[in-house]
């Protein structure tokens, strides 16, 4: 079994920053992608950025510039530094990570969410 814990949320006036953080722990032989999805009230989850084991990165277009995910592998952790937040950041942001087990099981894990909100 594999959890991924997430922290760092909270609320926020707009223009300013936060620091999400998502540890992955339990029977992981390796994590491929991690990354951070959000979900706004009333719309569908959307990817926020990715990060492969490697250091690549993707972002959407609306974060680009002002996000930035960076990874921990020894620590199996991902993070998500956000400035320059503006209202429409308003969501709940999820952690997920490809993990391959250690009985070989390959499987997309998820973070309960954490609830960022901006205030304009």
């Amino acid at each position: 079994q594999v959890q991924l814990m997430e922290s760092g949320g909270g609320l926020v006036q707009a223009g300013g920053s936060l620091r999400l953080s998502c540890a992955a722990s339990g029977r992981i032989f390796r994590i491929n992608d991690m990354g951070w999805y959000r979900q706004a009230p009333g719309k569908q989850r959307e990817l926020v950025a990715r990060i492969t084991s490697g250091g690549s990165t993707n972002a959407a277009d609306s974060v680009k510039g002002r996000f930035t995910i960076s990874r921990d592998n020894a620590r199996n952790t991902v993070l998500l530094q956000m400035n320059s937040l503006k209202s429409e950041d308003t969501a709940v942001y999820y952690c997920y990570a490809d993990v391959l087990s250690t009985s070989w099981a390959h499987y997309d894990y998820w973070g309960q969410g954490t609830q960022v909100t901006v205030s304009s």
